[in-house]
């Protein structure tokens, strides 16, 4: 009995060194289960101390040592795999066969048995992904009621004499069984609330972080302003509870939200070194409050006391700006904020840049529109007005008809930056250009235009139908002297819509298209890569001739992009059925 409750009172001063230790960072690596050789090695160092410590605090007894060193070679083996396992619990039983004793080789051969024993057990539930019983005290308990019992074996089998060898056995059985099977489940009971605290964590800065990434979306889409930073800075601000955020740019506080906003206003200049340091070197700054003292530069009776300053970087890795977090005086951050700081920072820095790369994209769409207006504006205002001169002498009505049809056309061209139309908006400027046309080359042209009325509310990028019948008109229908045709229609295929603008000249040779596949053919290759952009890169501009008798330009519209406005259409046209 007294032997017992002497084991028992060393597995308690061994419990407490092993909660000591679950509060250091060495400890993290035994609560995921990894093959990783950094996992392995401190599993051994861990286990193997714990196994040699076991040995030290065991009672000398017949010339041997009753102990508690199976807890470490049981629990390096369930962490560590069968190598480590028995790696611990050769190191261990070797530092006990150094002790000397009738029992040293058998507690040498024993000692590393139970390590084995253990790794056997961690292959056999990671192999039938039952990795969770590893952290099950339950589980730990009955194979180190196993190890031991095999222990007593090894020792009646190895240790001679045996009858100095059973009488050992008889004393040291009971109590060695119980207090290392106890003590094993209470040390992974110890581990176990490590690992879920870890993991209630995790989970809370996994549901932070994303509740940050989703209500952040889009904001910075238009630019790294005083209003978008306003915003994430308030969004940050309720989902981290830090005393208050900042985002600044490299020379001015955009927004600031929390403690001492009453000092620190959006627009002020930086006024902090520290700021200043972490844009100039761009590197975090992270000023504690303890050993590295933070002090407001603006306001000594700020109730800030701790600050993290984090870089906000744009392309190429260059700082545009930076993230401040502060949390009040004796208050500290925590290891969790840390991290979501440095996933935070990361997070703002690509919506900073997929901004930057949306700006750049919109000015390089309004410079191709540019260009095309640019193309067709001169000489079709040329021959415009030549065209109404004409007929104002014959018929001034038709002149009148003509120079609204000319008002339509350009008043669609001023709207330059915008993007999408509807096939609707984009027809109606087709037919002011062709109403004036058709009056310059009077019987010369007919156009036909046979477009379903459920597709009129699909959306094309804007500009993208009149390059195609200029380009009939200016290498085909011109060089005819009677009869020139242009048709626009659509044509069902299995993968959506074709829309089709074709004429009857025949012109259009192998080596025009392949000019326009080079890009000299300018305006047809703006509208080609247009499309390709609009529809993510499911559609290109189809060229087709067969010289002397048409020339077919079409391109796809996608079913899946036809679904919405073709079903906004047919709800339109019942409405107006019901009306």
């Amino acid at each position: 009995m007294d032997l017992i409750l002497s084991l028992l009172q060393q597995m308690c001063v061994y419990l407490v060194l092993a909660y000591m230790l679950s509060k250091t960072p060495i400890f993290m690596p035994i609560i995921n289960i990894s093959s990783r050789l950094d996992h392995k090695l401190s599993c051994y160092i861990v286990f193997s101390l714990f196994c040699i410590m076991g040995t030290y605090f065991g009672l000398q007894l017949q010339d041997a040592i009753a102990n508690t060193r199976a807890i470490g070679a049981v629990l390096g083996g369930l962490f560590g795999g069968p190598i480590v396992g028995f790696a611990v619990g050769l190191t261990g039983g070797l530092h006990r066969y150094t002790l000397g004793g009738f029992t040293d080789l058998a507690c040498t051969i024993s000692t590393t048995t139970e390590g084995l024993i253990g790794g056997l057990l961690h292959s056999y539930l990671v192999r039938s992904n039952k990795i969770e019983y590893l952290f099950k005290p339950y589980v730990v308990f009955a194979i180190t009621l196993v190890a031991e019992v095999i222990q007593m074996v090894i020792l009646l089998e190895v240790a001679k004499p045996y009858d100095k060898a059973l009488e050992l056995v008889k004393a040291i059985a009971l109590p060695m069984i119980a207090a290392n099977t106890i003590g094993a489940a209470l040390f992974m009971s110890i581990i176990r609330d490590k690992k879920t605290i870890f993991e209630e964590y995790s989970a809370a800065f996994s549901r932070r972080a994303l509740s940050i990434a989703d209500r952040s979306v889009g904001i910075l889409y238009y630019g790294f302003n005083q209003e978008s930073a306003d915003k994430i800075a308030r969004i940050i601000y309720e989902e981290t509870n830090v005393g208050a955020v900042a985002i600044t740019d490299k020379t001015h506080i955009l927004a600031f939200v929390g403690i001492g906003h009453e000092h620190h206003k959006s627009g002020m200049p930086i006024s902090s070194g520290y700021t200043h340091d972490a844009i100039n070197k761009n590197e975090i700054i992270y000023l504690n409050g303890a050993e590295l003292p933070y002090q407001c530069s603006i306001d000594e009776q700020c109730k800030l006391g701790s600050a993290l300053v984090l870089p906000l970087r744009g392309g190429e890795d260059e700082v545009v700006g930076t993230i401040k977090l502060y949390e009040p005086r004796r208050k500290l951050f925590s290891t969790i904020n840390i991290s979501m700081a440095e996933g935070i920072a990361q997070l703002l820095s690509s919506q900073i840049l997929q901004g930057h790369y949306q700006q750049q994209r919109t000015l390089l769409t309004q410079a191709e529109l540019k260009l095309l207006h640019a193309q067709v504006n001169p000489h079709f205002l040329f021959n415009a007005l030549n065209t109404i001169s004409a007929v104002t002498r014959k018929d001034p009505d038709k002149a009148r008809s003509l120079i609204q049809h000319l008002s339509q056309f350009f008043r669609s061209n001023l709207k330059q930056n915008i993007e999408t139309v509807t096939l609707r908006e984009e027809l109606a400027h087709v037919n002011a250009y062709l109403t004036i046309e058709k009056a310059r080359f009077c019987d010369r042209l007919e156009v036909v235009i046979d477009i379903d009325e459920v597709l009129m509310e699909v959306t094309l990028p804007s500009f993208t139908l009149q390059p195609l019948v200029e380009n009939a008109i200016k290498h085909g229908i011109s060089t005819l002297l009677s009869g020139g045709k242009v048709k626009i229609y659509n044509q069902i295929t299995d993968s959506g819509q074709q829309i089709f603008v074709s004429d009857n000249a025949g012109n259009y040779t192998d080596n025009m298209a392949a000019n326009k596949l080079k890009g000299q053919g300018l305006g047809l290759n703006i509208v080609d890569k247009r499309l390709s952009n609009h529809f993510n890169n499911q559609v290109q501009l189809d060229i087709n001739c067969s010289a002397g008798q048409w020339t077919h330009m079409s391109f796809l519209i996608p079913n899946e992009h036809l679904s919405k406005a073709v079903s906004k259409a047919v709800i339109n046209q019942l409405t107006d059925k019901e009306t």
